[in-house]
């Protein structure tokens, strides 16, 4: 019995050192799929298409507000929603204009939960705050040859 135990707690320390850092063995980025199946890619397809796309510094400001967001440190998560008259198709979704992932589609009126593992950089690091070291100073999308600003708040 205590044998059995001692197995079991270990099994349970495992599973939640896996799922605290993000990884969840069969190379996908969080111990949840995202209920979006376009967003259901590995740490690998996702860092692959990272490391192709550039942060465009150059491009126009987009004036009017397309999105708004909260996010919340400890669940590492963006709770992104499209506030525009339209839906929103391939959009670069940009955090503190290093780190991103491809949306394919956000329809207008609905909101996408992008967890932070789904954003890397053109290294193949996947977004993390650090403990505070790396907090979250701006989230950006840029859409239609555009740079949208997007008002993200603490949750």
């Amino acid at each position: 019995m205590k044998y059995t135990a001692t197995i079991y707690g270990g099994f349970l320390s495992l599973a939640a050192i896996l799922a605290l850092s993000g990884c969840t063995g069969d190379g996908t980025p969080t111990l949840l799929p995202n209920s979006d199946p376009a967003l259901r890619k590995t740490s690998t397809e996702l860092a692959a298409d990272s490391a192709k796309r550039a942060y465009e510094a150059e491009a126009p400001k987009g004036t009017a507000a397309i999105a708004r967001a909260e996010f919340n440190v400890q669940d590492r998560k963006f709770d992104l929603a499209n506030t525009s008259d339209s839906d929103l198709h391939d959009v670069e979704v940009w955090v503190n204009q290093k780190y991103v992932v491809n949306v394919p589609n956000i329809s207008k009126n609905s909101s996408k939960t992008l967890n932070f593992e789904l954003f890397y950089d053109m290294d193949g690091h996947h977004f993390w705050t650090d403990h505070g070291k790396n907090p979250v100073q701006t989230l950006q999308i840029f859409w239609q040859g555009k740079m949208y600003d997007v008002v993200a708040t603490l949750e």
